[in-house]
């Protein structure tokens, strides 16, 4: 009788201590899953053939401004097909920096790969031309609920002292590859670069008066 009660005591332990095992086992894995993600937008990818110097020589490239939604750390995406007039935001994923910041900082890596020398405006000296830009638009945008797309929409303006030379507005779609804030991050990185590239392209077009 007493080994019929140990053995069943024993067994009721086990089934315990299993059952305690896989609790905190799935705790484990609900915790990774709702954890909290940062985004960047990775290295700058390297031109894949070598470029010639862009005509500016040196350009004075001032911090992107935008609105005050877009100067801070938050990712918001929106539900084109739903909702259109709601900028929402993902609750457990943010930005390593400001999309102003980041945006900013992408913009001079890509102008430096391509030969041009990025000054702020507290390195340069009069005359030089000076390279100002808006940002309207950074969110990860739903058309259907099946797919989705990084939009950037960036307004910049090349100035000689304070003539205006030209002006062209980005406006930069890129695909996601998946419906979540990390294929939203990867769509706004890959827009971003495609901005800066075709920006690349404006720039090298324009006559800069002579000093």
């Amino acid at each position: 009788m007493n080994h019929t009660i140990n053995l069943t005591f024993r067994r009721l332990v086990l089934v315990i201590a299993l059952g305690s095992a896989a609790l905190l086992a799935g705790c484990s894995s609900t915790a990774k899953k709702t954890g909290n993600s940062t985004y960047d937008f990775g290295p700058a990818p390297m031109p894949v053939a070598a470029q010639a110097p862009s005509p500016l020589g040196v350009l004075v490239v001032t911090d992107v401004t935008g609105v005050a939604a877009l100067d801070n750390e938050r990712m918001f995406y929106r539900l084109a097909y739903a909702d259109p007039l709601r900028a929402r935001t993902y609750s457990n994923s943010r930005w390593a920096g400001t999309p102003l910041s980041m945006v900013t900082q992408r913009i001079k890596s890509r102008l430096s790969q391509a030969g041009v020398k990025v000054l702020t405006p507290t390195d340069a000296a009069a005359g030089m031309p000076i390279l100002r830009m808006e940002m309207d638009d950074f969110t990860h945008t739903f058309d259907s609920a099946t797919q989705s797309y990084g939009q950037l929409t960036l307004r910049a303006s090349l100035f000689h002292g304070h003539k205006l030379i030209d002006q062209r507005v980005f406006n930069q779609k890129t695909n996601a590859d998946s419906l979540d804030a990390a294929g939203g991050a990867r769509a706004l990185a890959a827009a971003t670069d495609a901005a800066a590239a075709n920006m690349l392209v404006w720039l090298d077009t324009l006559q800069l008066p002579k000093q």
